[in-house]
């Protein structure tokens, strides 16, 4: 069992993630040093009023001021530096629950491990476009790095005192999104509030689009590579639209292992938090009223991004994240009202193409990857104008 440090340093506090962690560690000895956030002040002061962290960080520069001038006795940061800085505050070893959304989570994860931290990752993108850089630097440093994704979760429990040569292969379950019974042509002019109607879960609007793109669990299957050490023939992805089975590991005899829970995050972030099972208020499963679990094989021609993703995490070097900062910027344009559906299935393919042979001359590293990411971004918005 890994016990985590009673100290939290809290990414992404007023998200979808991580108002459930305050929920999991809210009257539990847990002392929350730092938290950071983006533009939502009015949350981010009830977690102030309620929690008295030491250190927080916002987005802009005139909330950080305006909490700097309501709050004296609080440190105050913003921007990117303010991120790291409550990825690295304190003396002590503490640890880090990355809950931001999108690539702007590396950097403060690479600076909470050199730091010594332990990180409870929730933030896929820092796998999928740095996964290597990422597991020597946990090496290095010898700190954990426990995944709070529910699929991911799961298969860590599922594994745990496993031989991994006894593993056929791990099955990543699907929801299939807001748009699951819809073809593609019904998929031409549907809306972004029609894409943020996920049937099971509650998650940020970035998140929701991208399981109705798929792209979602493209990521997942490319952090499960880097995660698991796992090859990515012997990673399968299998439609579950109930969403109850949040993974499965099937072993060389034939036996098939499935964690199981009635759709939140609660759960994984709790044994994620604790190191085990304890009771943490989610409704149990009825199977007296469970009237069934169904599966789908994955239809790679509906759902082409999640082909290109074991393509790109195959192929390696920057498509990973060429097909992460697509995917990013796109789903912007499409929450903005720019772009409709579909071209964000369009914008990412284009990019991985134009970067497919692409070459670095050295090692890859942290500094080269945000610089293709910043002109991936900028060339997507340009093109959109």
């Amino acid at each position: 069992m890994i016990m985590i440090n009673r100290n939290i340093l809290l990414l992404g506090a007023t998200g979808s993630i991580g108002t459930q962690v305050l929920d999991v560690i809210r009257n539990n000895d847990f002392c929350l040093k730092s938290v950071a956030c983006g533009k939502n002040i009015k949350r981010l002061e009830n977690i102030i009023n309620e929690f008295s962290p030491e250190y927080v960080s916002v987005e802009l520069e005139e909330d950080c001021l305006y909490l700097k001038n309501k709050y004296p006795n609080i440190n105050v940061g913003f921007g990117l530096n303010g991120l790291i800085e409550a990825a690295t505050y304190g003396e002590e070893k503490s640890t880090v629950i990355n809950a931001v959304v999108g690539m702007k989570g590396l950097i403060p994860t690479v600076k909470a491990i050199e730091k010594g931290n332990d990180i409870l990752l929730a933030n896929k993108e820092t796998l999928v476009v740095a996964g290597s850089i990422i597991k020597e630097l946990v090496k290095k440093h010898k700190v954990s790095l426990i995944p709070i994704d529910s699929e991911h979760n799961a298969i860590k429990r599922l594994l745990e005192n496993k031989n991994i040569k006894s593993v056929e292969k791990i099955i990543i379950t699907a929801s299939g999104g807001s748009f699951l019974k819809k073809n593609r042509e019904e998929l031409e002019n549907v809306s972004v509030s029609e894409a943020l109607n996920h049937p099971n879960w509650s998650m940020g609007s970035k998140i929701t689009v991208d399981s109705a793109t798929m792209v979602n669990k493209g990521l997942e299957v490319i952090e499960a590579h880097y995660l698991f050490d796992i090859p990515y023939e012997k990673i399968e992805t299998v439609i579950h639209p109930e969403s109850i089975i949040h993974s499965m590991v099937e072993f060389v005899d034939g036996s098939v292992t499935a964690l199981m829970y009635n759709p939140t995050m609660i759960n994984p972030i709790s044994h994620a938090i604790y190191g085990e099972e304890k009771k943490c208020g989610i409704k149990n499963i009825d199977f007296k009223k469970l009237k069934s679990l169904s599966f789908k094989e994955m239809d790679f021609d509906r759902f082409p991004m999640i082909k290109l993703a074991y393509e790109v995490g195959k192929k390696g070097g920057i498509l990973p994240l060429v097909y992460n900062s697509s995917n990013e910027a796109a789903v912007k344009l499409f929450l903005d009202g720019k772009i409709k559906f579909l071209d964000i299935e369009k914008i990412i393919i284009d990019n991985v193409s134009k970067y497919y042979n692409y070459e670095i001359d050295n090692e890859l590293t942290i500094e080269k990857l945000i610089e293709v990411d910043d002109i991936v971004r900028k060339n997507i918005i340009d093109e959109v104008r």
